[in-house]
């Protein structure tokens, strides 16, 4: 097991326990609007933690990582090194969340029900394609730690991680509120844009368009680091071939 990692900014990156389960679980449905709770756009947590969480807390909790102050959960990431597990696990998911959210559906709320239909009818065609090949990582941090030196320690740690085992590459879905801003981090960090499109389920809560955005990195060691920054030229070659690949 990773050791955790004490910082001087008062927080510790550590690996995932099994007694984290709720607390994780709990982040998650308190960041699931655009960093903000999820209720008013869609009222069943116990759904959403479930479609959200569940593959990678029960079938690969050791590619998970939560950042903690004063021993309480702020934050995670949750990752997943095995794609076609993931992707087998997502198959029997969505047959068993599809039914509770049927047999719910009449007790759910406007908002609740538009969600579902969003689901239902348009979540296929909006979320853009990523390599089915290759693994990912999501990650969620309270407004209260959403700094780049807490971003650089997890992400730091997790591809660490990866290296460990023998991971070449991974990627992510990141949501922005338009077609660049909120990429540039990750562009820093060598994460390459793959494609992205807007969608449109938070559309009734915010005038700004919101992007989902599919990067990708290589996991390639630099001494001893695994996450440093990409000179800017390098950031610019990189970003001109990556738009070549963006659809909206």
């Amino acid at each position: 097991m990773e050791a955790p990692v004490p910082t001087t900014a008062g927080f510790i990156v550590r690996p995932y326990q099994a007694k984290d389960r709720e607390a994780v679980r709990d982040l998650c449905c308190q960041t699931g609007f655009l960093g903000k709770p999820i209720d008013p756009v869609f009222e069943d947590r116990e759904l959403f933690a479930d479609f959200l969480t569940d593959y990678y807390l029960t079938c690969e909790p050791d590619s998970a990582f939560v950042i903690t102050i004063d021993d309480t959960i702020r934050g995670y990431l949750l990752g997943c090194r095995f794609p076609r597990r993931h992707q087998l696990f997502s198959l029997r998911q969505s047959i068993s969340l599809a039914a509770k959210a049927l047999i719910r559906f009449a007790r759910y709320n406007a908002e609740s029900r538009r969600y579902i239909r969003w689901v239902a009818l348009n979540a296929w065609r909006e979320v853009p394609g990523a390599p089915r090949n290759l693994g990912h990582f999501h990650m969620n941090f309270l407004p209260e730690i959403r700094r780049l030196i807490v971003f650089r320690a997890v992400l730091g740690q997790y591809l660490r991680f990866l290296s460990d085992h023998g991971v070449k590459q991974i990627g992510a879905q990141m949501v922005t509120f338009d077609d660049r801003r909120g990429l540039g981090l990750f562009e820093r960090y060598g994460f390459r844009v793959l494609n992205r499109s807007q969608i449109t389920k938070f559309q009734r809560f915010t005038s700004e368009p919101v992007y989902l955005t599919t990067i990708i990195k290589d996991v390639i060691e630099k001494g001893d680091r695994v996450l440093y920054q990409v000179k800017p030229w390098k950031q610019r070659n990189a970003g001109s071939s990556a738009s070549g690949t963006e659809t909206n």
